[in-house]
């Protein structure tokens, strides 16, 4: 029964981190990049670059490297993504891990600080 509510702080501590970092990685969203990157997973959950990239450009002029930079920082800095490889000839699937959808949608509807755009 210890070691429950240890793993219930722990848990609760990554969160908070997870949220923190969500917070502070949209407070220099000026262009609403960010933003969209992170609406678009809570719809399709699971996305190649290139797929993001095609979604992404239909509303923003932006390059294919600035999404790819953008999503390996949420991949590696916030930790709400998987990233799976089929085969080495398959490019990297990123899924969002279903422990964060809800404190992503909070973060994401709410209003942005310091963003001017808001793209949700």
């Amino acid at each position: 029964m210890f070691t429950t509510s240890v793993e219930v702080v722990i848990m609760v501590s990554i969160r908070a981190k997870v949220k923190s970092r969500l917070e502070k990685f949209l407070e220099v969203d000026s262009n609403g990049y960010r933003r969209a990157i992170l609406c678009i997973f809570i719809k399709v959950k699971k996305t190649t670059i290139d797929e993001l990239h095609e979604m992404l450009s239909s509303r923003y002029n932006v390059s294919r490297n600035t999404v790819a930079s953008m999503v390996g920082y949420i991949h590696s800095k916030l930790g709400i993504l998987r990233a799976h490889k089929e085969s080495y000839k398959t490019p990297m699937v990123y899924l969002l891990r279903e422990e964060y959808i809800d404190l992503i949608m909070k973060i994401v509807a709410s209003p942005s600080k310091s963003s001017t755009d808001s793209a949700a």
